[in-house]
């Protein structure tokens, strides 16, 4: 996690140790609520508007620091046995991820195949490989960061790509709440670099969101899977006309590929 993500997440923790909600803080610096909610998904702060948050809020710069470094740390990735383990079973993947969507056990229930009884005991194989800790009322809290990163190559990426990307894929992307981009273009390492640094920012934008709307009833909400992507790549049809590759029936890779990144896609899917 970068150190202005770190800040950003302090003061928000701040603030609402504090009893100041978006609304209050807007009041104070002038702001409309809805720019000060911006500001703070975007972590669009500049030095002096941060200072006019904290001398309204009443908090000291050096205490949040201590505060943002001093706070529990949440797992960035998880291990290759606890990956093992969650794909080893369908059930406790289901559970896994409804935990990090913060779907209540009733309403999981309720929409698949699973007894409280289940959901339960799949909760606390969770809490014992360390993805949760599981809370009166079946109640969880979670010990992973919603930005957090599946193996390269590991167990759930393998699974993904074998068993589910083929499934998501398989859409028109042209319906309400959906969109596919395939972009090819040619960069510059310093440009490729900014570009991948973007896409990191887009998916923690995009955790930022499930943490807002997180607050909502469950049925105002709807799952949705967005899927970023980027590297070197030309298709092989193309790369096969590349003068020099053909060897005795081979293709070898092209020296210098344009990268391929379906920018974003994501789509709404249907609850299986």
């Amino acid at each position: 996690m970068s150190s202005s993500v770190m800040l950003v997440e302090g003061l928000k923790r701040e603030l609402k140790a504090h009893g100041i909600t978006y609304a209050e803080l807007a009041r104070r610096i002038g702001m409309s609520e809805a720019s000060v909610k911006r500001m703070f998904a975007q972590r669009s702060f500049t030095l002096q508007r941060l200072d006019e948050v904290l001398a309204a809020a009443g908090i000291d710069l050096l205490d949040l620091t201590r505060a943002a470094l001093e706070a529990p740390r949440l797992i960035a990735q998880l291990s290759y046995a606890q990956e093992e383990e969650l794909i080893g079973d369908p059930k406790l993947l289901l559970v896994a991820v409804a935990a990090l969507n913060g779907v209540p056990v009733d309403e999981l229930v309720a929409t698949f195949a699973l007894t409280e009884a289940e959901a339960v005991k799949h909760l606390l194989r969770l809490d014992k490989i360390g993805f949760l800790v599981l809370k009166p009322n079946n109640r969880v809290k979670l010990l992973v960061a919603r930005t957090f990163d599946w193996i390269p190559n590991g167990p759930i990426q393998t699974w993904f790509r074998r068993e589910a990307a083929a499934d998501y894929l398989d859409a028109r992307f042209d319906g309400e709440g959906e969109i596919l981009r395939l972009v090819s273009v040619m960069l510059s390492p310093s440009s490729t670099a900014a570009l991948l640094e973007r896409l990191r920012q887009v998916a923690d934008d995009f955790s930022q969101q499930h943490q807002a709307d997180a607050r909502l009833p469950y049925e105002a909400r709807q799952s949705m899977t967005f899927l970023l992507a980027a590297r070197p790549w030309m298709p092989e049809a193309f790369a096969a006309l590349r003068r020099g590759e053909a060897v005795s029936g081979a293709v070898r890779p092209a020296p210098v590929a344009a990268p391929r990144h379906p920018a974003s896609s994501n789509g709404r899917r249907s609850s299986r």
